[in-house]
């Protein structure tokens, strides 16, 4: 074959796509494809509540991921000339994203928390929480010594990603992490060894507490379900592809705190802390239990989302 006829062949397989798919033979820059993205993002009304802030973040995410560029540096290749074969996977990941309303982190398997990196899919929630900031800092204040910490509970761990930010915000501290969901801890258990924690974490399938061997422990947190019926019902098609039962929890959200908060003193030390993660549903907390007067914490994406409590302020309830 000679060079023309090669380049001709080219042509003809590029007019084919450009025959099923308009854009692919038209974007051809990094920047072309972003421009398109962000467009079919906005225009298909994708909803961003999985840790990144709105379209643009979105489909430079998703194209960097797909060209497997670094997903800091995306300057140096704004210009850069994308192959045919490479505008189709662009193309189909945009439409994932646009058409099916997949949330990114399902289309490439991976989530992010600061800096860690967490192997996803459908079977585990998509990790966001007030904690990983909070365990960024050893959860100071509350937590005055993070090296006295020897045993610590991660409750509805999903992806294991917050047993594995206290494993390394505690260095001395045997966590626990335990969840409802056996296809959950299955993915727990791949992302505790992707970092050589095995013998730091042991999970635990339970409901609530109610399978949790007793064992007594410094630190308790949880970002448990507790989404109400009410926003059950007016979930953006992003959230229907996670697991209904790691995001609602009754008719005000609070079933399943409820059980926390009765079962949490037999496990915990006297001087114990146990920290519950909320979302936007503080009065609705306040309403429930009137007489609890937790701490509530702020973070710095968001006040009010975690609450506080220590050992003693629950014996007495």
């Amino acid at each position: 074959m000679t060079h023309h006829d090669e380049h001709d062949h080219d042509h003809d397989h590029e007019d084919e796509h450009e025959h099923e798919h308009g854009p692919l033979a038209e974007l051809v820059t990094v920047r072309d494809w972003l421009r398109y993205a962000v467009t079919r993002f906005n225009r298909a009304d994708c909803f961003y509540g999985h840790g990144l802030q709105d379209a643009y973040d979105e489909a430079v995410y998703l194209i960097l991921h797909t060209l497997a560029l670094p997903l800091d540096r995306l300057e140096p290749f704004l210009d850069a000339c994308i192959p045919s074969d490479e505008r189709v996977d662009i193309f189909e990941v945009i439409e994932k994203r646009a058409a099916e309303r997949l949330p990114a982190a399902y289309i490439t398997g991976e989530a992010w928390l600061g800096d860690f990196r967490f192997k996803v899919d459908p079977r585990v929630i998509i990790p966001r929480s007030y904690f990983a900031e909070l365990l960024h800092d050893g959860f100071s204040p509350w937590i005055v010594d993070p090296e006295a910490v020897t045993a610590a509970m991660d409750m509805c761990t999903g992806s294991g990603c917050l047993a594995i930010l206290m494993a390394h915000a505690f260095p001395n501290a045997e966590i626990v992490a335990v969840d409802i969901s056996q296809d959950a801890l299955e993915v727990a258990a791949e992302n505790i060894a992707a970092y050589g924690l095995e013998d730091r974490i042991r999970l635990v399938l339970s409901d609530g507490f109610a399978a949790v061997p007793q064992q007594q422990f410094d630190f308790i947190l949880s970002n448990p379900p507790y989404v109400t019926q009410e926003s059950m019902d007016a979930l953006p098609a992003e959230y229907l592809h996670e697991p209904g039962l790691a995001l609602g929890s009754g008719e005000d959200g609070l079933d399943l705190v409820r059980k926390l908060l009765a079962d949490a003193p037999r496990f915990l030390k006297p001087s114990g802390l146990l920290a519950i993660e909320v979302g936007h549903n503080r009065h609705i907390v306040e309403e429930a239990f009137p007489t609890l007067a937790p701490t509530w914490v702020s973070a710095p994406s968001g006040d009010d989302k975690i609450f506080v409590l220590e050992a003693g302020q629950l014996s007495s309830k």
